[in-house]
């Protein structure tokens, strides 16, 4: 029995951000010593451009042909992602359509980080422990998703309120709740220090530009130009010990259910 642990993020071309995803597969590959660990990228983006600098990453088509080839039996793939959306649903379609049988005794597939009312728990005490500030609002800016799973994010706001984890408030870049509805939130309190933080497993692209740039429509902007004292935490969530925890614990999970 050969066996592989095939870790699978979005990808980003930041390198300081590159850090936060090499956490979170540092504690997965401490989770399960017996395995090979692989990677792939869910972006095709990044991807090419991550080939172009000269630092292929493959796809999970590719990563999976390739564990094929190299005579691996049993292969648990676990994703990074934070929701069950459409970069999830990605990877799914690619196990489905894989030859598995054929090439594989064992095809699995782990949860990703928030998939059900535990994990948002667990998730707001981390955010409580970790990124609360002394002072003042934090705002957390999360992705967002195109799909149904986008209400993991109003589903945390609620969460943190109901775990006395009042001071904190959820948006998103690419979905809803948006930067509008926090600050309406924040309007009506006395705040006026925050502390912005991606509730992202990096601190790429979104993180940089849209959160803490310097351009007028960045959330920093906006929040300074609403009167509050912003500072920006710019490291992702796999940075934090925590929530290389919870990852490995998904990944415990499918190894558990896959026997």
């Amino acid at each position: 029995m050969k066996q592989a642990l095939l870790i699978v993020s979005f990808g980003t071309t930041v390198p300081k951000a590159k850090l936060d995803i090499e956490g979170v597969e540092r504690a997965l590959a401490e989770a399960a010593p017996q395995m090979d660990v692989h990677r792939a990228y869910t972006s095709s983006i990044i991807r090419r451009i991550l080939s172009g600098r000269g630092e292929p990453v493959p796809s999970v088509e590719e990563a999976l042909e390739q564990l094929a080839e190299q005579g691996y039996t049993h292969v648990y793939v676990q994703p990074t992602h934070l929701l069950p959306g459409v970069e999830y649903a990605k990877i799914k379609r690619a196990l489905h359509s894989f030859p598995r049988r054929k090439r594989f005794e064992k095809l699995a597939l782990g949860s990703p980080l928030l998939p059900d009312n535990r994990s948002l728990l667990e998730l707001a005490g981390v955010i409580g422990t970790c990124y609360l500030p002394e002072e003042g609002a934090l705002v957390l800016m999360g992705h967002g998703s195109e799909s149904f799973a986008n209400l993991v994010y109003p589903a945390l706001q609620t969460v943190l309120a109901l775990s006395g984890v009042e001071r904190a408030y959820v948006g998103t870049v690419e979905g809803w709740p948006e930067l509008d509805q926090v600050l309406e939130q924040l309007k009506r309190t006395e705040y006026r220090q925050v502390k912005l933080v991606p509730l992202m497993l990096v601190a790429g692209d979104h993180a940089v530009n849209d959160m803490a740039g310097e351009a007028p429509e960045s959330w920093k902007s906006r929040l300074e130009a609403a009167g509050y004292a912003v500072s920006c935490h710019m490291d992702g969530l796999g940075s934090q010990p925590a929530i290389q925890a919870m990852y490995q614990k998904r990944l415990r999970a499918l190894l558990e259910t896959a026997q």
